[in-house]
């Protein structure tokens, strides 16, 4: 398949911006982000009306030269060394490619391989004072489109960037105004702080990196919670978060087991929006970056090696994420802010640099509004997540009906080949009809109704 660049250009905001709102500082937790690390992805619509690909573009660039005007610090440029973003107005890049056949017969299979996924989307490794926002609109001889957009994510989070590109549909579907102003207000909550500088340790060895998407529908989250709510002592019911993220987790460990011989201590960290859960007084139309990660620790001196679990590690997500929010609703000033953020990244280098234990990232976009984004042809068919840098990185999106969750996994060669098949991610990804439990200190293969069932009736 050819994907060939058509034109590129820079849209810029339909009127200027206001002398006093050039110089916009962001939010002393972006300093936390990579300069390199993107927020990249890709929304597919299949072609479902007549309407001209071309037209379509032109309508695009409209309605995204109007939202810009709100939208303003996103047409400008980073500048890395004081966290300014320059609101110069110098635009975002739009790239129209043309892409050789059919959109719909790519989708069928499930899946476009990395390699094409990332021709569809911009490339996001660009210099310092490159645009901000980068746009690709893909037309297929079909007449379907893929729409790649890309953000730095030391300017935005997920939270801002679907609200940034839900705007946009909404200014091309309704009209300009229809859509909500943001507010980009944070310099005058936080202020310049000196941030520690947290520089992982690179021992030199690059390995070849693999993603993979998981999928879990909403039948297999259904009979996942029911294994994992038959061992909880409690009356609670895990969420699809929890039990998808546990499920993944429990089985990293597993395979760490077989390739080091014994099981490693892991840190998980997931990614945590923090608005509405800080006593600040903080807006949800306020934009920028506002997260900090949930942990939880797998320590393999915690129990017995014979006895760790499903809902071990069940248990050790829900505590972490019920921990961040505990402690989150203490931080009333900057200060708390600050030290709470701190603390945080502190844990998560001590493990990315150690060598005897390993980091999980996980980034949940689960009930975002991702199917939303009609730009009035209709809401995409499908969402994907692009390859980016980085090993150990897990990002959970909603599937198209709401109810599964589709799993995108990064890691190195020789832990993916090992993690892909691994009974348990087979079982509940459709892949095999066995689920591998623990059964007297030994894992053995049963037929998932038959054990299920067992376990709803030992239930108390």
């Amino acid at each position: 398949m050819n994907v060939k660049i058509l034109s590129k250009k820079l849209i810029t905001p339909a009127s200027p911006t206001p002398p006093h709102l050039r110089n916009n500082k962001v939010s002393w937790i972006s300093k936390f982000q990579s300069p390199l690390l993107h927020l990249p992805n890709i929304f597919y619509y299949p072609s479902i009306t007549d309407e001209d690909n071309i037209e379509r573009s032109k309508q695009l660039q409209k309605s995204l030269s109007e939202t810009l005007t709100i939208f303003y610090p996103f047409a400008g440029r980073y500048i890395d060394d004081n966290l300014i973003l320059d609101c110069n107005d110098e635009g975002v890049e739009y790239v129209e490619t043309q892409v050789s056949g059919c959109l719909s017969q790519l989708l069928e299979g499930g899946e476009l391989e990395t390699q094409l996924r990332n021709h569809l989307a911009p490339i996001p490794l660009q210099p310092e004072n490159s645009p901000i926002v980068l746009v690709q609109f893909n037309m297929f001889e079909c007449g379907g489109v893929a729409i790649g957009i890309c953000i730095k994510h030391r300017t935005a989070d997920a939270y801002t960037v679907f609200a940034f590109i839900n705007a946009w549909a909404t200014a091309a579907r309704l009209g300009f105004d229809k859509v909500a102003p943001p507010s980009f207000q944070f310099p005058s909550i936080f202020s310049s702080r000196d941030i520690p500088t947290f520089i992982p340790k690179d021992n030199g060895d690059k390995k070849v990196e693999i993603q993979k998407r998981f999928v879990f529908n909403g039948a297999a989250l259904s009979k996942l919670k029911a294994v994992a709510s038959a061992d909880i002592n409690t009356s609670r019911q895990p969420t699809r978060v929890e039990v998808v993220t546990a499920l993944l987790w429990n089985t990293l460990t597993v395979v760490g087991r077989a390739k080091h011989d014994r099981f490693r201590p892991s840190l998980l960290s997931l990614t945590f929006n923090l608005r509405g859960k800080i006593a600040m007084p903080i807006p949800d139309n306020y934009y920028g970056n506002l997260t900090s990660p949930a942990l939880a620790r797998f320590t393999p001196d915690d129990h017995d090696e014979n006895k760790i679990e499903f809902h071990h590690f069940v248990d050790r997500v829900h505590n972490g994420i019920r921990k961040q929010v505990t402690d989150c609703a203490k931080i009333s000033s900057e200060d708390d802010l600050f030290s709470k953020v701190i603390n945080v990244k502190s844990e998560m280098i001590e493990a990315f640099n150690s060598s005897d234990a390993d980091l999980y990232m996980f980034t949940s976009w689960c009930r975002m509004p991702i199917y939303e984004v009609d730009f009035g042809w209709g809401k995409p068919g499908w969402f994907s997540a692009v390859a980016v840098p980085g090993h150990n990185m897990f990002h959970l999106i909603d599937t198209e009906d709401g109810d599964g969750i589709e799993a995108w996994v990064s890691l190195e060669e020789d832990i993916m080949l090992l993690f892909q098949e691994n009974s348990d991610i087979k079982a509940f990804t459709g892949q095999e009809s066995l689920l591998i439990i623990k059964v007297h200190n030994r894992w053995k293969p049963k037929n998932l109704v038959s054990c299920l069932n067992r376990r709803m009736a030992a239930r108390p």
